[in-house]
C-alpha cells in the first residue's frame, strides 16, 4: 500500500478545479491580488484547505521578488507587552496575506543586527523593529529593506507609538484628583526617550499642593534597582506613578514585601495595560496603550512602504487612556515630608 506522506502535493491547477475557476483567479484569490470577488476568494480558499494545498514559497519569491514573509524583532518576549504585540501583528499580516518571522533580540545590540540579518537572509520583505532604545543599532544592516520602528524615537524610518506625554499627564492628574499630594515616579531607562517623556510629563503635573516625592529609573523589569527599594523604604509617598506595567507589578510585589497595603497604604498606577494587570491583587490600574492598533498599523504602514519604497516618512501617534481598577484609591493618610 502506498505511503500517504509520499503523495504529490496538491496544485494550484487542481484548486482552481476544485473552486470552479480559473488558475488566474485562483492565484489572486490566495495572494490576495486582482479583482476577485470575495465569495470567489472564499471558494478558492475553502478548495485550498480541503486540499491541503499550500503555495510554494520559494517558487513565489523567485517569481515575484517578494517572499511574502514580514520580520517582527522585539526587544524581550518575556515581557507580556511583546507577545501581545507579535500577535497582533501576525494577524493583521495574515489578513494581508504574509507570514510573520518574529526575533527576540533579549535587549541586545547586538542581537537586534543579527536578528536583522538573518531576517534579511530569511527573504523577509520588510521589518516591523521594536527597538531595545534610541540606537539606530539596524544603520547600514537593513540597507533597502522596508522597516517601520514602533515606539521608539529613530530618525529616518516611519514610525508607530502611543502618545506618551499624554499618558504621563492622564497618570498624574488621576492619582490627584484622588487626593494624592505626594507621588513618586519610578520611570524606565533613560536611554529610551519615550520613558524620559511620560516621566518629564507626569512631574511637570506635580506642582503647587502636589509635590514630587521622589523619581527613580528601573529597567523594564520585574526586578527593582536599589534605589527604587530605597525609595519606597522611605515611605514618603502616597501614590507612585510607574513607566511600565511589568514595573508596576515589581513596585507592588516590593511594597507587600514592606508591609504596605495597595491601595490601602500605597496607590500603583502602571503604563501599558497589558493582560496580567486583570490577574494581580488587587488588579493594576494602568494608561492604556492601543497595542492592537498600533500592530495592525505597523503592518499598514509596512506594506506601504514595501508598494512605494520613495514616499515620504510617516509617523503615527496614538491616543491612550487610563484604565482604573482596584490598584488606586484615595489617600488613607498624609505621609511625612521628606
Amino acid at each position: 500500500m502506498p505511503d500517504p506522506s509520499l503523495r504529490a502535493r496538491p496544485t494550484l491547477k487542481e484548486v482552481a478545479r476544485l473552486a470552479g475557476v480559473s488558475i488566474a483567479s485562483a492565484s489572486y484569490a490566495l495572494h490576495n491580488r486582482g479583482s476577485v470577488g470575495e465569495a470567489t476568494r472564499q471558494r478558492v480558499r475553502e478548495a485550498a484547505e480541503t486540499l491541503g494545498y499550500r503555495p510554494n514559497a520559494i517558487a513565489q519569491a523567485m517569481k515575484t521578488g517578494k517572499s511574502g514573509a514580514l520580520g517582527l524583532i522585539v526587544p524581550d518576549l518575556s515581557n507580556p507587552l511583546f507577545p501581545a504585540l507579535a500577535q497582533t501583528v501576525v494577524h493583521a499580516a495574515r489578513e494581508a496575506g504574509h507570514r510573520v518571522l518574529i526575533a527576540d533580540s533579549q535587549g541586545s545590540h547586538a542581537a537586534e543586527i543579527e536578528a536583522a540579518r538573518d531576517l534579511a537572509a530569511f527573504g523577509a520583505d520588510g521589518l516591523i523593529w521594536f527597538p531595545v532604545n534610541d540606537t539606530d543599532s539596524l544603520a547600514g544592516v537593513t540597507a533597502g529593506l522596508p522597516t517601520v520602528v514602533i515606539d521608539r524615537d529613530v530618525p529616518g524610518y516611519d514610525q508607530v507609538q502611543p502618545d506618551y506625554r499624554a499618558g504621563g499627564l492622564m497618570g498624574a492628574r488621576l492619582l490627584t484628583s484622588l487626593g494624592h499630594r505626594a507621588i513618586g515616579i519610578v520611570a524606565g531607562p533613560v536611554d529610551v526617550q519615550n520613558s524620559r517623556v511620560r516621566a518629564d510629563a507626569a512631574a511637570m503635573e506635580l506642582q503647587g499642593e502636589v509635590r514630587l516625592a521622589w523619581r527613580v529609573v528601573n529597567p523594564y523589569a520585574l526586578d527593582l534597582e536599589p534605589e527604587v527599594i530605597a525609595a519606597l523604604e522611605s515611605r514618603t509617598a502616597t501614590a507612585i506613578l510607574c513607566g511600565a506595567d511589568i514595573i508596576a507589578l515589581g513596585v507592588m510585589q516590593a511594597l507587600r514585601g514592606l508591609g504596605l497595603d495597595v491601595p490601602g497604604d500605597v496607590s500603583v498606577l502602571g503604563f501599558d495595560d497589558i493582560h496580567w494587570c486583570e490577574l494581580t491583587t488587587p488588579t493594576l490600574s494602568s494608561v492604556r496603550i492601543p497595542i492592537e492598533e498600533i500592530g495592525a498599523e505597523a503592518v499598514s504602514l509596512l506594506l506601504q512602504r514595501i508598494a512605494a519604497p520613495r514616499d515620504p516618512r510617516r509617523r503615527v501617534s496614538f491616543d491612550v487612556r487610563i484604565v482604573e481598577r482596584g490598584s488606586v484609591a484615595a489617600p488613607a493618610k498624609v505621609v511625612v515630608e521628606a
